[in-house]
């Protein structure tokens, strides 16, 4: 077995055949999305987060076997190769070890030591380095040296430190313990370079333990340091790490070249090893923060994109503004714009009966159930304005203030230009407000994750880094919940598996040039949407109105004729599925067996399993067996707020140190980490998700700050 399957295997504690199926089946181009839903039986039914970790590890494995044969043969082209050097190339775990070992070899600019080795100091360097000449002076061993080029002895002796120096810093040995032992002892500093009341005064004059420095300071350190208000060290006690050097390098007994040696030790640890260690270390930390922040992105993410719909619903959408006033949409409960206006309720305008009337004769017109805020500017005092104006309603209406992050990114879009060529900029966004909260997959999708804001310090990451965290995250949701082929969007189609933008459109397009889709199989009639694209995306495009009620599950194309032996042999009809006729289906099943069953079908258990969860339910929305969203009819202020106050209240966003959440005053509230639980946490995820709907005590409030303290205990 290979090897990097090998340690695949080891690494996620899977067995042979689960790591062999799946990178072959990543080999053959299968969708992480298409392999997590329709090949558990092959990959002994890894969920799709598992698949991307194993896949991310593939590549950076398969990347490291590059290297090690690309430094091999550059090594060998130096005729410098030899045993012990293939050896420590093949053991190389990690790059950084992997690049120690190829130190020595690689292309260097002109160093010191290159100078003195030109100068003919390379031999006198040997002699003084190998520690083995007891008798006699270091003058009598220079002096043959001493000639045009090195005038004295002098300068022969800081020729020979220089190249000792290199050799020690070259060592790779050298190099791993050293970089070891400073993220035991190490202390990672900040200081101010002008002291500030800035959002950085706790770094003014700041020292953690590297080994325990959590990863949002890291990332809040890394940015005032990139801003220039910080300068960061890496603090050690150097005698710590002399020692070690000391007593790799140093022989046991004393000789005449001995204080040469421990002078070019010290020199190569301050000027060649420390530097470079402490960049290592910093990128490692920064690097580890980033992939711990991209986590929390990712699962935030998810948890937004997953929020229940608000089906058939009409909605009037509100986005919030002082001076240019509230832009107003209806939406009927397909995403259709009934209706647009412009209302000025807020400051300095201040117009509120006029707007109440426009409101309510909206409200009548188009029986409006659920009005939709945007969070942004000028929203408290428009959800002020709105609960009141649901006070003087005879009808129920409920609001919701709903995140616009990210709106002003697509209402300014080239696709939201297309979409809406009609409306300005401010009118698209209140148009997105509004169909967020009627699906806020279908339409948050159309915006770069990365704008949606429900991480932390996401513009400091590596973004292309980010970008495939977070499209996999998208990709992911689309795909669980599966897609409306009679109704998505391209941007939507286009996280579908297998389906590119070109495709996407090109779905869209079929659809409006002949009607729409009446069956799965109509999608191998679009142009470049090949059976390989077929196979990987049918079984998460839904037909609702389709004649084959199949097509309205996740039941895939291929396993249509053993859905129907299934059925055949349990005593149902495809008509009995559509009609929701299968009461007694679960209690047939245990009779056989399940593993009987699948075996007479001619499936594999995890197959059947999903067969039988589809057809009991064709249609299924994984969202609506979440909780629903907290709708309100009225309206809190900060001032009405007071400590110990018991609330409900919704999370937006959960973050390395707490999470923040939406209490219905404008301004969300922290929980801090240990706010949480009474029980030890190590994050807050392991307790909250963004949308989870929480109770919460109010511990302090700072007014000015805009600032509250949110409990989860002892309530």
């Amino acid at each position: 077995m290979d090897k990097i399957l090998q340690k695949l295997q080891q690494e996620f504690s899977l067995k042979a055949t689960q790591v062999e199926n799946t990178v072959t089946l990543i080999d053959e181009g299968n969708t992480i999305p298409f392999i997590a839903r329709y090949r558990k039986e092959l990959t002994g039914e890894m969920n799709d987060q598992v698949l991307r970790e194993l896949n991310d590890r593939l590549l950076y494995l398969r990347g490291l076997e590059a290297r090690k044969l690309e430094i091999t043969r550059m090594i060998d082209e130096q005729g410098k190769l030899t045993q012990a050097l293939s050896t420590a190339i093949a053991r190389a775990e990690i790059m950084s070890e992997l690049e120690d070992i190829y130190r020595p070899y690689r292309p260097k600019r002109r160093t010191r030591a290159m100078i003195a080795k030109e100068k003919g100091l390379e031999p006198l360097a040997e002699m003084l380095f190998a520690q083995n000449i007891f008798n006699g002076t270091l003058d009598v061993l220079v002096t043959p040296f001493i000639n045009e080029a090195v005038p004295t002895i002098e300068e022969a002796l800081a020729g020979c430190m220089d190249i000792i120096a290199e050799w020690v810093s070259d060592n790779a040995d050298y190099r791993k313990n050293i970089r070891q032992l400073t993220f035991q002892h190490g202390i990672l500093a900040s200081k101010a370079k002008k002291v500030s009341d800035s959002v950085y005064a706790m770094y003014n004059d700041y020292h953690e333990a590297l080994l325990k420095i959590p990863g949002h300071r890291i990332l809040a350190i890394d940015r005032g340091e990139k801003e220039e208000i910080l300068s960061v060290s890496i603090d050690i006690d150097e005698q710590i790490l002399l020692n070690y050097l000391h007593a790799q390098v140093l022989m046991a007994k004393a000789c005449i070249s001995t204080q040469i040696v421990v002078q070019a030790i010290g020199d190569s640890y301050k000027r060649l090893i420390a530097p470079s260690i402490a960049n290592e270390i910093r990128n490692a930390l920064t690097e580890k923060a980033q992939e711990q922040a991209m986590k929390v992105f990712s699962e935030n993410l998810k948890n937004l994109l997953l929020q229940p719909p608000v089906h058939g619903k009409v909605v009037l959408a509100v986005d919030p503004a002082y001076r240019t006033g509230c832009k107003i949409a209806v939406i009927d409960d397909t995403g259709k714009v009934f209706a647009t206006t412009v209302i000025y309720p807020t400051p300095p305008v201040n117009k509120v009966e006029e707007a109440k009337v426009k409101i309510k004769d909206l409200i009548e017109k188009y029986k409006v159930e659920i009005i939709a805020i945007g969070n942004g500017t000028a929203s408290k005092e428009s959800e002020i304005f709105i609960a009141d104006l649901i006070s003087e309603l005879d009808r129920e209406v409920y609001y919701m203030v709903v995140s616009e992050s990210g709106a002003s990114v697509y209402s300014a879009s080239k696709l939201a230009a297309e979409e809406f060529p009609q409306f300005d900029v401010s009118l698209r966004s209140a148009v997105s407000i509004g169909r967020r909260l009627q699906d806020p997959l279908a339409e948050l999708v159309k915006i770069d994750p990365k704008a949606i804001g429900v991480g932390q310090y996401q513009h400091d990451m590596n973004q292309k880094r980010l970008g495939e965290n977070l499209g996999g995250v998208v990709e992911d949701c689309v795909n669980r919940v599966g897609v409306d082929l009679n109704t998505a969007s391209p941007s939507l189609l286009s996280y579908v598996s297998g389906i590119n933008g070109t495709i996407a459109k090109n779905i869209v397009v079929f659809r409006e040039e002949n009607g729409k889709y009446e069956n799965r199989k109509q999608l191998l009639k679009v142009q470049k949407l090949g059976k390989k694209v077929y196979e990987q995306c049918a079984g998460f495009l839904r037909i609702p109105e389709g004649k084959n009620i199949l097509d309205n599950t996740s039941v895939h194309p291929e396993s249509y004729e053993a859905a129907q032996r299934l059925l055949d042999t349990l005593g149902y009809s495809l008509t009995q599925v559509k009609q929701g006729q299968l009461s007694d289906l679960r209690e047939k099943v245990s009779e056989i067996g399940r593993e009987k069953l699948a075996a007479l079908i001619g499936v594999g258990v995890p197959t059947l399993s999903d067969i039988i969860t589809e057809i009991l339910r064709p249609g299924r929305d994984p969202r609506d067996e979440l909780p629903k969203p907290q709708l309100m009819r009225n309206v809190l202020d900060m001032g009405d707020l007071t400590q110990g106050m018991v609330l409900n209240g919704t999370v937006r966003n959960v973050v390395d140190f707490g999470a923040f959440v939406d209490i219905g005053v404008h301004q969300d509230g922290l929980v801090h980490i240990s706010q949480i639980s009474d029980k030890f946490i190590k994050h807050p995820m392991d307790m909250l998700s963004v949308g989870d709907l929480v109770k919460v005590k109010i511990l302090d409030i700072d007014a000015q700050k805009k600032r509250i303290s949110l409990t989860m205990k002892e309530i």
